[in-house]
């Protein structure tokens, strides 16, 4: 424990000798004085989204055990839509394991993302955060186990040409300097994420990669490692803040949506999940896939539609969500297969020792790595709200504990063939699809609302406000009236590119 406590990137887990999840107030104040921390900022996620920030300066210690005990006031109908203005007042109370060292303030500054609370001082119900911790609660209570999440992020990086070692068109995945023009700022982006608490796998560049107008467009993304999924959600907040905020500094722009222009790659935000007891993942028995994560499997089959509603939230999400692309637009599984909704990927199972193939000098290590299976959904997108998407998989995965069939349902949607080549049209025309705008989308989280309502996880206001922010797009034939009009498409991915 001391020697991953020496290595830990972030520097109060260092400084106060302690994994982030043991941090007390007591910690926070000590680091606070003993470092020289002159203020202290609180940041929430708002319904757009996006991290909102209240800063503090830090007048004496009186006065910041006061807001770190009690939180502060905020203006809740300012935040989200379903807050009626004349009883909008919330508390916004920080969350001690959240804290790092802000890597752009001038003056030292330490954040912590915040919790909020109602006028009688109890969790939001409604909140994003707190829909997620009863997400995760449910999953645990009906399954015994512990639901875990880890993102890949997917961004574009734009900046001017600089017309030298310019990178092959739609061709960026794995691609090296000095083809790749951006893996200094990715690196960056992952040393400041890692140092403010996420637990990183690895960065590298995308597909997407094109110049337009003089500017190069170039694809990239950081994937993190599974962990609890309400720090995993924590974790993605905070790396789209960070990325962004470097960005600027770069003199970059940045992008997470999940449309750029046409005929070129958009960005996902894939989730890969994984179901653990004690500490040990359920997903593999024997080798093979376990009936656990089955039955997870099946329950995303039947929620995949209204899935959508929270992975993808605005009418460019669906430009992406096209047939006979990468991206998904049918709802099936399969092993290693890149045309499914949900995919297994690779999780070590072979009982060889490659290492040791690899480097003759090396002994065979017989290292246990059922820990890195996981599956992965492939629909959402930059524009998702990542507490609710997760708190939607739980609740996907849950479903399928639930359900006496799971097991079947799992069976009938598995695929393992490419389903978009020729031979294969049969079983792609037996397949559902998924939702094709924001208003179906809706559509089905209306069908299907009593299951997120279930055991109270999602609040009845919070789930009106979503069904009719969606519907309020009037996107039903917008795919369909604007695919051959470049023009009327720019405008747009303009319009929403700056999403999530």
């Amino acid at each position: 424990m001391k020697k991953e406590i020496e290595m830990n990137p972030n520097r109060l887990v260092a400084i106060l000798g302690k994994q982030h999840t043991e941090f007390t107030m007591e910690d926070i104040v000590k680091y606070i004085r003993e470092e020289g921390i002159r203020m202290v900022n609180f940041m929430y996620p708002a319904s757009d989204g996006r991290l909102k920030t209240l800063n503090f300066v830090i007048n004496d210690l009186a006065y910041l055990e006061a807001i770190l005990t009690c939180g502060e006031r905020v203006d809740g109908s300012s935040l989200f839509p379903f807050i009626e203005a004349g009883s909008s007042d919330l508390y916004v109370v920080p969350r001690f394991r959240t804290a790092f060292l802000d890597p752009f303030a001038e003056i030292p500054t330490i954040t912590m993302l915040c919790s909020f609370f109602n006028k009688d001082g109890q969790p939001l119900e409604s909140a994003p955060e707190q829909t997620l911790h009863k997400a995760c609660c449910a999953f645990t209570d009906t399954t015994g186990m512990t639901f875990e999440a880890m993102g890949e992020l997917e961004y574009y990086v734009i900046a001017p040409d600089c017309r030298m070692f310019p990178a092959t068109d739609q061709r960026g995945y794995h691609e090296s300097a000095p083809y790749a023009k951006f893996g200094d700022f990715r690196t960056r982006c992952m040393q400041y994420i890692a140092q403010a608490g996420g637990q990183i796998k690895y960065g590298h560049s995308e597909v997407g990669n094109f110049t337009l107008n003089g500017m190069i467009y170039e694809q990239n993304e950081i994937e993190f490692l599974p962990v609890p999924a309400e720090e995993a959600a924590d974790q993605l907040m905070v790396a789209k803040w960070i990325i962004r905020n470097l960005a600027r500094q770069y003199g970059y722009d940045i992008t997470f949506a999940p449309k750029i222009t046409t005929g070129k790659a958009g960005s996902g935000l894939h989730i890969h999940m994984r179901i653990t007891q004690n500490g040990e993942n359920m997903m593999l028995s024997a080798g093979s896939l376990s009936d656990t994560a089955l039955r997870a499997i099946a329950g995303m089959m039947e929620l995949a539609p209204s899935i959508t509603a929270f992975g993808n939230t605005n009418p460019t999400s669906y430009f992406r969500l096209v047939p006979h692309q990468e991206a998904p637009t049918n709802i099936c599984w399969g092993d290693r297969n890149r045309s499914v909704l949900v995919r297994v990927p690779l999780g070590w199972s072979a009982q060889t020792d490659m290492c040791a193939t690899a480097n003759p000098l090396e002994a065979p290590a017989h290292r246990d790595t059922t820990d890195k299976q996981t599956v992965e959904i492939r629909s959402a997108d930059g524009s998702a709200d990542i507490y609710l998407l997760l708190a939607s998989l739980a609740v996907a995965c849950r479903h399928g504990f639930e359900l006496d069939n799971a097991l079947d349902i799992a069976r009938r949607k598995y695929v393992n063939v490419n389903i978009h080549t020729e031979k294969n049209r049969q079983c792609l025309a037996s397949l559902t699809q998924l939702p094709d705008s924001c208003a179906a989308s809706a559509d089905s989280l209306e069908h299907q609302r009593k299951i997120y309502e279930h055991n109270g996880v999602f609040s009845p206001a919070m789930l009106d406000g979503t069904i009719s922010r969606l519907r309020a797009y009037n996107d039903r034939t917008l795919r369909r009236d604007v695919e051959n009009d470049a023009e009327e498409m720019m405008k747009l991915v303009r319009k929403f590119f700056h999403c999530g």
